[in-house]
């Protein structure tokens, strides 16, 4: 039984891992405009930072190092590439609770088929072109690495709770687009994915770190540089895992009468 359900979902994740070729022909362009965004931010870090030591508590060499990492893993810590908001506006969301399956666990198998294609063609290549931008991705020890992965595998359940209560809030507000435009800024503004959060003005940064935004990207991010406590920033992931995953699940269970499919 187990078995077969996750042969349902590889199907799935394999059927969206290679249809994006077909989907999204242009693919290599918008890999090589995220080299040029890396490339851009990199010299930024360099212009702003060089010969400042430490500030804030980062160097230059932490923040580069943050930064390049922060692309590397981007679509798991701004947890996007589901297609919810798509099904639920063109109403084939309405055929998925047909289907054989969980409705959650298709969209999350679709998403980790995307992340697999995204992680072969664009996150292994950056990472072999490290050298080039002048970063050592090598981790301080394996420990670190073990938290690193542990943080970023929290940072996703988080993450896909968050995209849940979108979701759900989408079918009570009917406004697809513009509720995930808003939750993709926000989630950029306080995730520390962008900008470290130590470098938000007036003590900012420390507030949103408490945000489950930080545990999305700031957390993993932290962990991996050595700039943060481990202990303390993966127990605030979990405890936030655990708030935001009964609720997205209660609001589903409420708003799942009141979809409304819209589109065709």
């Amino acid at each position: 039984m187990i078995s077969a359900t996750l042969n349902k979902h590889y199907k799935t994740a394999l059927m969206e891992a290679t249809g994006h070729i077909g989907d999204s022909p242009l693919f290599l362009l918008d890999y090589m405009l995220r080299i040029l965004r890396v490339i851009i931010l990199m010299s930024l870090w360099q212009m702003i930072l060089a010969n400042k030591g430490s500030v804030d508590g980062l160097t230059l060499e932490t923040v580069l190092v943050y930064t390049f990492l922060a692309e590397v893993f981007r679509q798991q810590m701004e947890c996007r590439g589901s297609g919810m908001e798509t099904a639920i506006w063109d109403g084939s969301i309405a055929n998925r609770f047909l289907r054989p399956a969980g409705v959650f666990s298709q969209f999350v198998a679709q998403m980790f088929g995307r992340w697999f294609f995204e992680f072969l063609f664009f996150s292994i290549p950056l990472l072999l072109l490290s050298p080039l931008f002048g970063v050592s991705i090598l981790p301080s020890s394996p420990v670190a690495l073990g938290l690193f992965v542990m943080s970023l595998a929290l940072a996703i359940a988080v993450g896909l709770a968050i995209e849940l209560i979108f979701g759900a809030m989408v079918v009570l507000t009917s406004t697809v687009y513009i509720l995930y435009q808003i939750r993709d800024a926000v989630t950029t503004l306080l995730s520390g994915a962008l900008l470290p959060l130590a470098f938000y003005p007036w003590g900012l940064g420390e507030v949103f770190g408490w945000l489950p935004f930080a545990s999305m990207a700031s957390a993993p991010l932290r962990i991996y540089t050595e700039t943060g406590d481990p202990g303390h920033l993966i127990l605030l992931q979990v405890i936030w895992a655990a708030v935001l995953w009964p609720i997205a699940h209660v609001l589903w269970r409420i708003n799942r009468e009141k979809l409304v499919s819209h589109g065709g």
